[in-house]
């Protein structure tokens, strides 16, 4: 029985879990015996047992030992169980398409012209292959859709006041130079050329991009103050899109993310996920960017908040629950300790 914990978790038997892996038979789970329970849920699609560092494991036991006293007993591991062991069974998993519009892929903003000089269009075949392949429990697309006085088009940088810490002025400011306009606040940003402007050709999704019955569209960088990188926040957290409105009402456990740019859009709702508390997960060959250094550095920045770097190729078994990587649990538990330390400090403040 502890060589898989999806054959468990059919039967929806807690307490048989629990007596599973209780080698010693004393009604609690000791360090050494939460590592069984690990080697069984960290697998691949094909058994084979993915490593957890020592102290990785020791941190997410401290997350179920509640009363610390070394041990995981039946009502902790019920807390265990419900809120971890069965998310990463059986995670709910969303796809999130970002920006596969025509101005990036051929049109003004075509990233082929960019310093990477990847090509946009071949974010195309992975994603519909994805789509045509793999149950998605929620799919959604991104669309940039700017207004056409938007903050970030380099043509209207003489709308706005420069301030004068500005290392660019507006008579010298060049395409994918960063400015400083004047506030309150003072604010960075990046020039780009005009794209994406609101109902145009440039804004469409690519017509080769599928578009599946459910899949709902998401609008961003529809303020003209302000620049929107990300799918879930404006890039000064005034406003959301409400994706995570949605997200949350359809239980989603998991992100899938990829599209255009890397580095930019990508890149950012990456994190955005992360830092909203979903495990999340790049799938990097669906996706093509601007400038090779910010790629790679979007790339570590994802790892190090316990993001995962996937392949298309990786994604059905992950979302089907048959490959459980133990980044993503940490991620979760850590999430979890997060929780209870918030609930703490609620429950103590209404106290007080």
């Amino acid at each position: 029985m502890d060589n898989t914990v999806v054959e468990i978790s059919t039967f929806s038997e807690m307490d048989a879990c629990f007596t599973a892996f209780d080698k010693d038979g004393d009604d609690r789970l000791s360090l050494a015996e939460f590592s069984l329970i690990c080697r069984a849920l960290f697998r691949n699609d094909k058994g084979q047992i993915y490593a957890v560092a020592p102290e990785r494991l020791e941190q997410m036991f401290a997350v179920f030992d509640k009363n610390e006293d070394g041990y995981i007993d039946r009502d902790e591991f019920q807390f265990c169980w419900n809120n971890w062991i069965k998310t990463i069974v059986r995670p709910v998993s969303a796809f999130l398409v970002v920006d596969v519009q025509n101005d990036f892929i051929s049109g003004s903003l075509n990233i082929s012209n960019c310093s990477a000089q990847q090509n946009g269009y071949e974010v195309v075949e992975p994603i519909n292959k994805l789509l045509d392949t793999v149950v998605f429990d929620a799919v959604f697309y991104s669309l940039d859709w700017h207004p056409s006085d938007h903050v970030s088009f380099i043509d209207n940088i003489k709308q706005r006041s420069i301030h004068p810490t500005s290392p660019v002025t507006a008579d010298n400011a060049q395409v994918y130079d960063t400015v400083i306009f004047s506030g309150p606040p003072p604010m960075k940003q990046r020039l780009w050329p005009r794209h994406c402007v609101q109902d145009s050709w440039g804004s469409e999704l690519h017509k080769d991009l599928k578009i599946v019955e459910n899949g709902v569209k998401i609008y961003k960088g529809t303020n003209p103050e302000v620049d929107s990188y990300s799918v879930f926040w404006d890039n000064k957290k005034l406003s959301d899109t409400q994706l995570i409105v949605q997200l949350r009402a359809k239980g989603v456990t998991d992100v899938y993310t990829c599209g255009l740019a890397y580095d930019v859009c990508v890149g950012a709702t990456t994190l955005d996920s992360l830092a909203s508390g979903y495990r999340t997960c790049l799938i990097e060959d669906a996706c093509r960017g601007v400038d090779l250094v910010d790629i790679d550095k979007t790339r570590q920045a994802i790892i190090d908040d316990h993001g995962v770097i996937i392949d298309s190729s990786e994604v059905k078994a992950m979302v089907e629950g048959r490959d459980r990587r133990p980044e993503l649990g940490f991620k979760l538990a850590l999430e979890l300790k997060q929780n209870e330390a918030e609930m703490t400090k609620r429950r103590d403040r209404r106290q007080i």
